[in-house]
């Protein structure tokens, strides 16, 4: 049973480690030009160095900071309506197709617009952010609440519970799956988001590192913050799993 666990726990990580092997042996070969990709212990020796230095640090602070108050302000928004809309006809019919309707501009579209509002400072790094993250939380609570089963509500109602009690005890512990897939897609949308913010304009941050170092032409610094956003995304995507094991456990009884 614990070399079964262990097992499910390191096969995921089997495909990136033969990838990178595959890279430093290419590499060393000079299959691969370190001019188009340098070899995987050249971005690892970037790392060590920025890290000494300790501007590795620095703009990764920011970037967390950056998504992570963009990731709570977004799908706090995106959650409350979802909740108001879920649980509201009058809601539903007075909001839905407005946010819907908002929801399919491309939010990348408003970096112009953005940054002529709030220039390049933070808030318009966390507004693009919490702009992206709340569009897939606010659909999925919206389907989550709309989903559940309307026999269990009745059955709620004839065991005489409250509206707090049939909230808390049935319609969100049914909705609470379709919830988390929504949190772990606006999480994906958080990082391509704050890449792009990042890139586009910024003077800090792993996305202004990256483009920084273009000017350089220091392709192992621009690699590397490529597989630090990768990284985060992993990690990230793992609390994400870790909360929804916990909060989902009664599936497994």
């Amino acid at each position: 049973m614990k070399r079964n666990s262990v097992a499910s726990q390191l096969l995921p990580w089997l495909i990136p480690l033969i990838i990178i092997i595959l890279w430093q042996i290419a590499s060393s070969l000079t299959w691969i030009s370190s001019n188009v990709l340098p070899a995987p212990l050249a971005v690892v020796s970037a790392g060590v160095e920025l890290f000494e230095s300790g501007e590795l640090m620095t703009n990764l602070t920011i970037s967390l900071y950056r998504a992570t108050v963009g990731f709570v302000i977004g799908g706090g928004i995106g959650f409350i309506l979802g909740l108001l809309t879920g649980l509201s006809k009058t809601c539903r019919l007075l909001l839905d197709s407005t946010i819907q309707m908002i929801r399919n501009i491309p939010h990348l579209a408003l970096i112009p617009l953005v940054i002529a509002w709030f220039g390049i400072d933070e808030v318009s790094k966390i507004f693009l952010v919490a702009i992206g993250v709340m569009f897939p939380v606010y659909v999925n609570t919206l389907h989550g609440i709309i989903g559940v089963d309307s026999d269990l509500i009745e059955m709620g109602k004839i065991y005489q519970l409250s509206k707090w009690q049939l909230y808390t005890n049935i319609i969100f512990p049914s909705a609470l799956p379709s919830i988390l897939v929504g949190i772990r897609y606006a999480l994906g949308v958080m990082w391509t988001t704050l890449i792009v913010a990042e890139t586009i304009a910024s003077d800090s941050g792993i996305g202004y590192m990256a483009m920084n170092a273009r000017e350089f032409m220091q392709m192992d610094v621009i690699v590397l913050s490529i597989l630090l956003y990768a990284i985060l995304g992993k990690i990230s995507d793992l609390i994400a799993k870790y909360f929804e094991d916990i909060t989902l456990a009664w599936r497994d009884l």
